[in-house]
């Protein structure tokens, strides 16, 4: 990738089924992914295991949008117990603040006694979100960050949730793989709806987040 590749570039790459990656968080190099199959988490099949629920509901965190987006994204590089090294590197890092910036990628945050315990940031671009990474400092931080996002997405009417590849940790979910050329044809559908503009950033309660995430995507409104 070019010194000169900017997030204007990176939104194209999104815009056709590519995504960015590096080697190692000291490795400056970047190059662009397009797997054959994708994983999904199909909106209107998501699922919450039921302890999950009650730990929702409960309201453990505080749960913000965008307020330390840039912490967001270190502490998803950061080492952590499984993951001694990260594919988010310092051009990486850049890359996805200035899309923050232009208001296109968003995290959803974790907080406990006004300390980042977890959370996850990705893109969206017409009605696709691309998730990108998510962090855990306090148990199940990025699993009730993830039922807020879902929350969210299908309310303001959202219709892609792209997850990039299947992990055991997002099968709980409801993740499912499909072949890269179904998936671009998801994308193109998506990428021409336009989703609630501040449906990313409205209060809701953990019940509501739980009954939100788990309400047919048609009935969403």
């Amino acid at each position: 990738m070019t010194p000169t590749f900017t997030a204007h570039d990176l939104l194209g790459c999104y815009a056709r089924g590519i995504f960015p990656m590096g080697e190692a968080r000291d490795d400056p190099r970047v190059f662009l992914v397009e797997p054959e199959m994708r994983g999904i988490i199909p909106l209107d099949a998501f699922r919450i295991p039921t302890r999950l629920r009650r730990t929702v509901r409960g309201e453990p965190f505080a749960i913000r949008v965008d307020t330390a987006f840039g912490a967001v994204i270190d502490a998803c590089a950061s080492p952590a117990p499984g993951r001694e090294d990260t594919w988010i590197n310092g051009p990486i890092r850049r890359l996805y603040l200035e899309l923050h910036a232009l208001g296109r990628a968003h995290s959803i945050e974790c907080w406990r006694d006004e300390a980042l315990v977890g959370g996850l940031y990705g893109v969206t671009l017409g009605a696709a979100f691309f998730g990108e990474s998510m962090f855990s400092r306090a148990t199940d931080a990025s699993k009730v960050a993830l039922v807020h996002l879902v929350a969210r997405l299908k309310l303001g009417g959202w219709r892609l949730l792209d997850a990039q590849f299947r992990t055991p940790h997002l099968d709980q979910f409801g993740l499912i793989e499909t072949p890269q050329v179904v998936y671009l044809r998801m994308l193109e559908a998506a990428l021409k709806a336009r989703p609630g503009p501040t449906a990313l950033s409205r209060p809701l309660t953990g019940t509501e987040a739980v009954a939100y995430s788990l309400q047919p995507t048609t009935q969403a409104s």
